[in-house]
């Protein structure tokens, strides 16, 4: 299967506590959902798309994607939602998933190209997104909600969870991961919205043109 027609899963499950919780990727972001600037920007790098998330997922029909849920009671991370879609890519028959985040609306055209280039390159089975600023003020960091992951370990992946692993590097080091570097100037593709001041940052990034 070649890294285009990987299938994608949006990692939605988050508490979104700092945004008064609810669903932040529902929040309007020039004139639709934050979630549809997520799903323009994996279409046209993945295979088939769904969406995890718990709940009613009723709340998401309009988007048009299939919903899925953790299968590991309790909001154990993100790393739940890597293992219901790794479920749900296994369904499909595919080898490999790719994740992303369902609040970060400007990530990279070519995440899934370069992350399958660094996982060739390397030889590891995981490989995982970068940037300078890493979400953090300075440094460079990776972004564990962005990746590649072989469907061939989510028996693992359950198993660590079942045992109380939720730390998602402490799992992706453990079996080896290649890093992407998204190092271009210019602001942070992987600039999340958690607050709601966050969300003023990425009205005004659409706004000028910076996304």
């Amino acid at each position: 299967m070649s890294a285009a027609r990987y299938p994608g899963v949006i990692l939605a499950g988050g508490l979104a506590t700092r945004m008064g919780g609810g669903d932040k990727s529902l929040h309007d972001l020039g004139g639709k959902p934050i979630l549809a600037h997520v799903i323009d920007r994996l279409r046209p790098q993945a295979g088939p798309i769904a969406l995890n998330a718990n709940g009613d997922p009723a709340r998401f029909a309009d988007l048009g994607l299939p919903v899925i849920a953790d299968s590991i009671e309790g909001f154990a991370g993100p790393l739940a939602g890597v293992l219901a879609g790794l479920d749900w890519a296994a369904e499909l028959g595919a080898d490999t998933l790719v994740s992303v985040a369902a609040d970060t609306p400007f990530f990279p055209t070519d995440l899934v190209a370069r992350l399958d280039a660094a996982r060739t390159e390397t030889g590891h089975p995981i490989a995982m997104a970068a940037s300078p600023d890493g979400g953090r003020k300075s440094g460079l960091g990776r972004h564990p909600t962005f990746g590649l992951w072989p469907v061939g370990l989510r028996d693992d992946l359950r198993a660590a969870l079942t045992d109380g692993l939720r730390k998602v590097v402490l799992w992706t080091d453990r079996h080896g991961t290649a890093t992407a570097l998204f190092d271009a100037p210019g602001p942070d593709p992987f600039f999340n919205v958690n607050t709601p001041e966050d969300l003023e940052l990425a009205r005004a990034r659409l706004t000028e043109g910076t996304a």
